[in-house]
Formats: structure tokens, C-alpha cells, sequence
């Protein structure tokens, strides 16, 4: 079973604006935990499934202010805050999702909680997603949705479709109206790209991450052969709701 993390995954990248903790599925074999990936070299823009991606970019939307910001509070009828009847509740009602299609998981070392369903057709003709619903260790309420696309949850995804399911999302972020100045697209990381990542008026935050593998073509391009496609809505991505030891216990 994939254990669901959340991971310093995005500090510092290509850019001066934070975006803090990411949570993640465990979709790359082994990976627990890790440290914040750096930006490939400049000179060096990535490919996915042998098409380019521009360059890494902060994307301001002129006009934008707090009044006009997209607001992340949660994903469809999952609200931050939940408690998990009413998130088993909503997950009911936006997937018609039968009780014993909803699996539990918990998280040893972050002593979070976490709901799991697969959902097939999450994106129209994206095939089938695994969604998670994460639970906060201290406030047993809900802190994150994700979702992830990959040969684990459809053995019928292809590079191709992952790569089309981001480039889809990707597209409809662009249009929705977040801080123009946690706007990021196309970052190259440690084992991915990040193709979207975006913050309401109280951080809150979206990400949208393609990994994969990454080879070196002629002319010094690197070229990315996805392997999974994770999406995260985030209450908090700087200080997470997990467990961390006190300082001084150690």
C-alpha cells in the first residue's frame, strides 16, 4: 500500500517566493522522505514525453487582488476542517463512493490519517485516480486532498495521457485566479516538474507535479518519460498539521 507524506519538496526553486511542505504519495518506489529538490541546470529545460517545456516561470495575473483570488477550501464537497464522517459523507455524495470502496490509512511516522478511494474518469478521459483525504495529527480535521495518476492506478496510463492530463490542468489553474505572486509553472525538480503551482489569500495552496524519469538528449535537452501525475490541495503548506518532536528531546 503507497504511504501518503508530506514532503519539503519545493523550497527555494527557480524562485524567492516558498512554497513550503508537499505532500506526497510514495508514487516513486522508495521514496519516504526527502530533501527540497534543486532546479535543474539553467540551459537544461526539460522535455516531457519528448515535447519541450519552457523554461521554469513566476506567471503575476495583472489585477489580481484578494477580492478576486481563487479560494482553496478543499476539493468539491471535502472541505479543510472536516472531520472524517463528514468527509466520508462527501466522498459519498461527489463519487456515490460505497463504504467499503473508502480505505483507511494511517501514517506512522506523521501520525496522520488518511481516506483512500479510486475513482475512474476524475479527469474526463484521464482514466482512474486514487484520491487521498489526509487528516491533521493534532486536529484529527482534514488538511490536504490529493490525487495521483499512474500505471498503479490505471494499468492502461501512458506517458502520453499523463502528460495530457497535466498539460489539461495545467491550463484551467492558469484561469483561476491566484496570488499572482505564488504563481509557478514548469520547474524542473528532482525526479519531475512542477507544472502548476498557485496560493489563494490565506496560502492555501495548489501544486501539480508530473514525475518521471528524465534523459539527456542531443543539444543538452533533457527529455521527461512520465511515470505518475500527482495533484494537492493543501490548507497549510509551510507548517503542516504532523508530528514533530519537541526540540531539545533529542
Amino acid at each position: 500500500m503507497r504511504k501518503i507524506y508530506l514532503l519539503p519538496a519545493l523550497v527555494g526553486l527557480l524562485t524567492s517566493v516558498a512554497a513550503g511542505p508537499l505532500a506526497a504519495q510514495g508514487v516513486v518506489p522508495k521514496q519516504k522522505a526527502a530533501p527540497a529538490p534543486r532546479a535543474a541546470a539553467a540551459g537544461a529545460a526539460p522535455a516531457a514525453a519528448g515535447a519541450p517545456v519552457a523554461a521554469a516561470t513566476e506567471t503575476p495575473t495583472a489585477g489580481a487582488d484578494d477580492k478576486t483570488t481563487k479560494a482553496i477550501d478543499g476539493f468539491r464537497s471535502a472541505k479543510f476542517g472536516m472531520n472524517e464522517a463528514d468527509v466520508r459523507a462527501a466522498m459519498t455524495k461527489d463519487f456515490s463512493a460505497k463504504p467499503d470502496a473508502i480505505r483507511a490509512q494511517d501514517n506512522a511516522s506523521e501520525l496522520t490519517h488518511s481516506l483512500l478511494l479510486s475513482v475512474p474518469e476524475l479527469l474526463p478521459n484521464g482514466g482512474t485516480a486514487e484520491l487521498s483525504y489526509v487528516f491533521g495529527y493534532k486536529s484529527k480535521s482534514l488538511i490536504q486532498v490529493g490525487a495521483v495518476w499512474s500505471k498503479g492506478t490505471d494499468t492502461a496510463m501512458t506517458p502520453e495521457k499523463l502528460f495530457s492530463n497535466a498539460n489539461i490542468l495545467r491550463a484551467h489553474f492558469m484561469g483561476e485566479g491566484f496570488k499572482p505572486d505564488s504563481i509557478a509553472m514548469n520547474m524542473p525538480v528532482a525526479g519531475g516538474i512542477v507544472m502548476f503551482r498557485g496560493s489563494d489569500a490565506k496560502d492555501r495552496s495548489v501544486i501539480l507535479l508530473l514525475q518521471g524519469t528524465f534523459e539527456n538528449k542531443e543539444n543538452n535537452q533533457r527529455v521527461l518519460t512520465p511515470t505518475s501525475l500527482l495533484l494537492f490541495y493543501v490548507a497549510d503548506a509551510k507548517s503542516p498539521d504532523i508530528f514533530k518532536l519537541p526540540p531539545g528531546q533529542f
